[in-house]
């Protein structure tokens, strides 16, 4: 009778380390959260190091003096990683390898790590292998000695060694043709979105930094069963779910990905189409996690990466999370948002609040229509119930009365109808 054999995956053991350039770099909460980043990928965090330079050292992130005790610390710890918390170039990436005779990862590796861990539609997968090609064809070189040494864990997954082993031009090859299937399926999403928007049903995008409840929020509101975890990056593909409003008009809710501060630019790029959404939607929902003590820094960044994909002049609902865990009852402010609520997704606290204000929002833009329409005419009524919030209903011997809030679109539709008679 043959032993069973247990394969598994050591579990890696890393040291944290970051350069603070001046004192409002806020350096330890950066390292806070890289180690929230680092737990999320199952690595256990043995120690991490400071250093106070007014410029990173071009050669190996940290000064001389600093590489010695990291060794130390490596001896120490029984460390089997280091991770860095900017993204490093590949020489100091390589230089830092050969010093310290580990292996060396930076933020926006592990940043990759996880999202290819957690994609799960096709159009995900491609993006997120589009990101690390992009992130790793520069350092190649750099890499090739550590994968000779250390087949998995962070930083290993998706493409993988062979991918990484081959040429630069096959490579570059191979990035084309994901660029490729990416524009196909960034067609479809915008012809999607055309349709959305043709419906004339409002879209209202959920956005926030990462972790902050918008699957939660999500959940709550249309009954989807989208993952929700208390980790960075738990849920990374969009999802649209449609929600009937108390007063009955229909809306489509978009998650989005959760921003970060230094989300690495391959991954903008690389998920430009699907953050995108909130350029497109009518309203958007600004989570905020009011427990978390950075939560006032976590808004800039949510309001930045907003700025860059070009998000402007947008009514903008700020619902202030998690107040069933929120230690402090200080009120807390959005000069961004034109209204506040303080909710908790996961108890259904605030979001009666919530609906209304998405529907004040909403009938701000339409016009109200009170009139009697000829029965011929009931494909209008049921695209009022549709489109805009039917108030009253009611069929008389002369036709259907309506009296209900409308886009402008179809106040003109209807209008129209009512000219030919």
């Amino acid at each position: 009778m043959s032993e069973m054999i247990d394969i598994y995956e050591e579990q890696e053991k890393v040291i944290l380390v970051a350069v603070e350039l001046n004192e409002n770099d806020d350096t330890e909460s950066s390292l806070d959260e890289l180690k929230e980043l680092t737990d999320t990928v199952g690595a256990l965090t043995v120690g991490r190091l400071i250093q106070k330079r007014d410029a990173l050292q071009s050669g190996t992130y940290i000064g001389k003096g600093k590489v010695e005790e990291l060794k130390e610390m490596i001896a120490d710890t029984g460390a089997t990683g280091i991770i860095c918390d900017d993204e490093l170039s590949p020489a100091q990436m390589k230089n830092l390898e050969e010093l310290l005779e580990t292996k060396i990862m930076d933020r926006t590796m592990l940043i990759l790590d996880i999202f290819a861990r957690h994609a799960s539609t096709a159009e995900g997968k491609l993006q997120v292998e589009a990101a690390q090609l992009k992130y790793r064809l520069v350092r190649l070189v750099g890499l090739r000695s550590s994968m000779s040494r250390v087949s998995y864990g962070i930083g290993m997954r998706g493409p993988g060694e062979k991918k990484l082993e081959v040429d630069r031009r096959n490579i570059r090859n191979r990035i084309s043709r994901l660029d490729e299937e990416l524009k196909e399926l960034q067609k479809n999403r915008s012809v999607s979105r055309a349709r959305r928007m043709k419906s004339g049903v409002p879209v209202v995008a959920i956005v926030g930094y990462t972790n902050a409840g918008k699957s939660t929020l999500l959940n709550r509101l249309t009954g989807a069963d989208i993952l929700s975890a208390d980790m960075l990056f738990a849920t990374l593909d969009p999802t649209t779910r449609s929600y009937r409003l108390p007063g009955g008009q229909e809306v489509l809710l978009t998650d989005t990905v959760g921003f970060i501060r230094k989300l690495p630019h391959h991954l903008i790029d690389a998920f430009h189409s699907t953050l995108e959404e909130a350029c497109y939607a009518d309203i958007i929902i600004h989570m905020v996690d009011a427990s978390n003590p950075e939560a006032e820094k976590q808004m800039s960044v949510v309001y930045e990466t907003l700025k860059k994909l070009g998000v402007k002049e947008k009514p903008i609902i700020t619902v202030f999370n998690k107040q069933d865990i929120a230690e402090s009852q200080e009120v807390m402010k959005d000069l961004n948002a034109n209204v506040t609520v303080k909710a908790s997704a996961h108890t259904g606290l605030g979001m009666d609040e919530l609906a209304k204000n998405i529907e004040k929002i909403i009938l701000q833009n339409r016009l109200l229509v009170d009139t009697v329409l000829d029965f011929k005419d009931a494909g209008i009524v049921q695209q009022i119930r549709k489109e805009g919030a039917l108030l009253e209903e009611e069929y008389l011997p002369s036709g259907i009365k309506v009296r209900a809030y409308v886009p402008k679109d179809l106040y003109g539709k209807i209008q129209s109808e009512i000219n030919n008679r």
